[in-house]
């Protein structure tokens, strides 16, 4: 029984070290995509980025592709130059763990359109932005400072019908940024599925 009150007291202070880095630089990394490309952040300096941590068996994450609202935030932002790199951390053998080919066959099916899915099954890149569901989403701004980490809207659920209506955080960051303004929630806590990191089952 005591064990519930320190899990969320950790969770706690995992929340409260991702809310201390927006403002700063976003961590640096260099990771393989599905089709074997190599992307390095760095070298999208001068583009917004967006990060989405993925699990394509966790209820959250098929909320989000079941309604298409991920694939019209995809198509959405990408057509505005934005770069929006879907990170899988899961490791071999847990759930939403994909080779390169079964992500490339999901991606198809589910008409996803990101601008590339990143392989991360030793939670490397997972651990540098302490990822903690899926989906946890990230936005960077040109300059590569984080300017948004959390949840993708204000609605913890898993109901499809929760899609509509649900005010969508990653969007605001994006259109508040693109204005020049300030964005007004720069940090939430994350809901989702635990990413499925070696070790953490």
């Amino acid at each position: 029984m005591r064990r519930l009150p320190v899990l969320l007291a950790l969770f706690a202070l995992a929340a409260s070290a991702s809310a201390q880095r927006v403002g700063q630089p976003a961590p640096d990394f260099t990771g393989t995509d599905s089709q074997g490309q190599t992307h390095k952040l760095s070298e999208y300096r001068g583009k917004y980025v967006v990060l989405e941590w993925t699990n394509n068996g966790c209820p959250f994450t098929l909320k989000h592709y079941t309604s298409g609202n991920m694939q019209a935030l995809q198509k959405q932002w990408t057509a505005k130059g934005v770069v929006w790199l879907t990170v899988l951390s899961s490791h071999p053998g847990a759930q939403g763990y994909m080779t390169a080919a079964a992500e490339n066959t999901y991606l198809a099916r589910e008409h996803a359109v990101p601008t590339a899915a990143l392989l991360d099954p030793s939670g490397a890149i997972g651990h540098e932005y302490e990822a903690k569901t899926t989906p946890d989403m990230y936005v960077i701004d040109p300059s590569g400072k984080l300017i948004y980490a959390g949840a993708i809207d204000n609605r913890p659920t898993t109901d499809v019908d929760d899609v509509k209506g649900a005010t969508n955080y990653v969007s605001a960051a994006l259109t508040e940024a693109m204005a020049g303004r300030p964005v007004a929630d720069s940090y939430t806590r994350p809901y989702g599925c635990s990413v499925k990191y070696a070790g953490a089952d």
